[in-house]
């Protein structure tokens, strides 16, 4: 899972940097922007994305190394990285409760950031660093920051509830879609896309000898990409837990998306995998049942002050790992 969350991530900077029509082809001289995705996930400790930052950033979430992770658990962890990519200035939100809302979207990516002068990494006649930003980096107002959504659901007990394959296919569709991180039971991949009752997906279990970059930075590009088609499976394998991705790069691509899950409501026979609201529900728990904020009577607002231990205890709180369910015999 460690892996999919890297793939899922690793599209969102491609359509971030890149463009979504991107496409590689071997031999083909690539630009600093390519490598510098390259280099976000090495397997070095200080790579924004790497194996280790993600296991290290999981201790955090109560996963200790080496410890099974699921799809929310990755997520949430990724979102935390994010923060220290200065290069992408990505707004990373996690749907929780199976609600997406939307004010709170735009809030997030509506904020003033950081959008680096220059790449994130040296130029390949430099010497290569894995982190950091260039001094050259300014401080620029954007309308809308680009942004990556995950939404963890769980679409059924133990198998996929058949209601919710047609929505499911429809998420593939969409041209903001980062696919699926998933998998079969004890077993994760990569979802990206469907063709009749099948997925296509792929598959992270595959031992290789890790790349290691020439002192000049160039990096061998080749194991990054498919040397052979993707694998297929049944959709009703399908384990139910699973988080759906999303990146859009502008305010627009949002209303476009917003506008496409409304219409999925219409289709006939297929259930709703989220709710898509504007506002915030009222039913949703507020903060201080936690007691997050002492001696504080009133609802929790964006002015209030409260610590960083105290938004972790609320991500926690709306935790939704496969470990969290207990199947009880009536």
């Amino acid at each position: 899972m460690l892996r999919c969350g890297q793939m899922i991530f690793a599209q969102a900077l491609v359509c971030r940097h890149l463009g979504r029509d991107w496409r590689w082809i071997k031999g083909k001289k690539q630009t600093d922007n390519y490598f510098n995705v390259l280099n976000a996930f090495i397997d070095k400790k200080d790579s924004y994305y790497s194996i280790h930052q993600i296991a290290q950033m999981g201790v955090g979430e109560g996963k200790s190394i080496g410890q099974w992770y699921g799809p929310n658990t990755v997520a949430q962890v990724l979102k935390k990285l994010a923060t220290f990519d200065t290069w992408s200035s990505l707004a990373v939100h996690i749907a929780m409760d199976n609600t997406v809302v939307m004010e709170e979207i735009r809030r997030l990516c509506n904020s003033n950031w950081m959008c680096a002068g220059a790449s994130a990494f040296p130029t390949l006649d430099s010497d290569l660093l894995y982190n950091g930003y260039p001094e050259e980096a300014e401080v620029t107002d954007r309308l809308w920051k680009p942004l990556v959504l995950l939404i963890p659901l769980r679409l059924g007990l133990t198998d996929i509830n058949e209601a919710y394959i047609e929505t499911l296919k429809h998420c593939f569709m969409m041209s903001q879609s980062l696919g699926v991180i998933g998998g079969k039971p004890n077993s994760a991949h990569y979802f990206i896309g469907y063709v009749e009752e099948e997925l296509i997906y792929l598959d992270p279990h595959t031992t290789q000898p890790a790349v290691e970059p020439s002192d000049s930075g160039c990096i061998p590009d080749e194991s990054f990409h498919c040397q052979h088609p993707p694998c297929r499976m049944s959709i009703a394998e399908l384990d139910p837990s699973i988080a759906v991705g999303f990146f859009c790069n502008t305010e627009e691509d949002f209303n476009d998306w917003c506008q496409q899950i409304k219409k999925l409501s219409l289709i006939r026979g297929a259930l709703p995998m989220f709710e898509l609201v504007e506002r915030q529900p009222s039913h949703f728990s507020n903060p201080d049942v936690l007691n997050l904020t002492p001696g504080v009577k009133e609802p929790l607002t964006a002015s209030a002050k409260w610590n960083s231990s105290d938004a972790d205890r609320l991500e926690r709180f709306f935790d939704s790992e496969d470990e969290d369910f207990e199947i009880l015999s009536l």
